[in-house]
């Protein structure tokens, strides 16, 4: 589940990063303002290559027992290609924790009882929040045009050693404050997640060494093929996360999120991935939208 592991890797980051930051404090202009009892819901859109799907998120502002604000949500009138969707029988009672609380940490929720067509939008959804999270966090970007790199490189994992033999992807990150306008009361941040210079991933066959795009290759996969044989893909994986923030709040009022992963692959007659076929380039391209919906009077 290559979007789970992706959210495991920025969970890890987070941790790794925030380790001996000071807590973010109120004169942050992305700082969120908490109110228990608020209530959120977001709409989001999603195309993943030819598949149109859409959903929407409620959620309720409340507060733990140690203090820590977050918001609850659950999961609502699902789309698929236009048309509704009924989710597995048990998912509706599952709850999605996010926050955007300093003194919070992102944790990616237990995805073992939910519709698997839910893991998409409910892992997406958390990376929105965990990257306005570390903005906050941080404290690196508070003026237009602030930027902050992180070189994380940490390999992240997928693969379930039975159709997937190797899975694995190597990300940093790229934060800059693109602006804010005091007119009408918004920021607008932009988190890069790039490839690194030196991506530390196993790339089993020598062929998987030529770069694919204009950097080193930081997504390789091995999957085994109901023939027997074996499906070898290396490339570059990439994507941009947007989001407009309401400065009197720290509320998230709109996030986009492009998600390009360029790919050659072969298909083989052996794991080792030497007696192989033709290269065959493939690009998969995913965007995500999510806008919050105007309180109701």
């Amino acid at each position: 589940m290559r979007r789970k592991a992706a959210l495991i890797l920025f969970v890890l980051t987070a941790s790794a990063l925030a380790a001996g930051q000071a807590p973010a404090t109120s004169q942050n202009p992305l700082h969120r303002q908490y109110h228990e009892g608020e209530t959120l819901a977001y709409h989001m859109t999603g195309v993943n290559e030819a598949w149109h799907y859409s959903i929407r998120a409620e959620g309720t502002v409340k507060k733990d027992t140690a203090g820590t604000w977050f918001e609850e949500y659950h999961w609502t009138d699902t789309t698929s290609d236009g048309q509704p969707v009924v989710l597995r029988a048990g998912t509706e009672s599952f709850r999605q924790r996010v926050s955007l609380d300093p003194n919070a940490m992102p944790a990616v929720p237990d995805l073992t009882k939910v519709d698997p067509r839910l893991i998409g939008p409910i892992t997406d959804f958390m990376t929105f929040y965990a990257d306005l999270w570390l903005a906050v966090k941080t404290g690196q970007v508070t003026h237009p045009g602030d930027h902050f790199y992180f070189p994380m490189g940490q390999p992240s994992s997928w693969a379930d050693g039975v159709h997937t033999l190797v899975g694995v992807s190597s990300i940093d990150f790229d934060f800059t404050l693109k602006q804010l306008t005091a007119a009408d009361g918004t920021a607008v941040l932009v988190v890069r997640h790039v490839p690194p210079a030196k991506p530390n991933i196993p790339l089993p066959a020598s062929w998987m060494q030529t770069p694919v795009a204009d950097t080193p290759n930081n997504w390789v996969q091995v999957a085994k093929q109901p023939d027997g044989k074996f499906m070898g893909g290396m490339g570059q994986e990439t994507f941009t996360v947007e989001l407009k923030v309401n400065l009197a709040d720290g509320k998230i009022l709109a996030g986009n999120m492009n998600n390009v992963v360029k790919i050659v692959e072969r298909t083989c007659t052996d794991q080792a991935l030497t007696q192989c076929g033709d290269p065959e380039r493939h690009e998969i391209v995913r965007k995500i939208d999510i806008a919050l919906e105007p309180q109701k009077p």
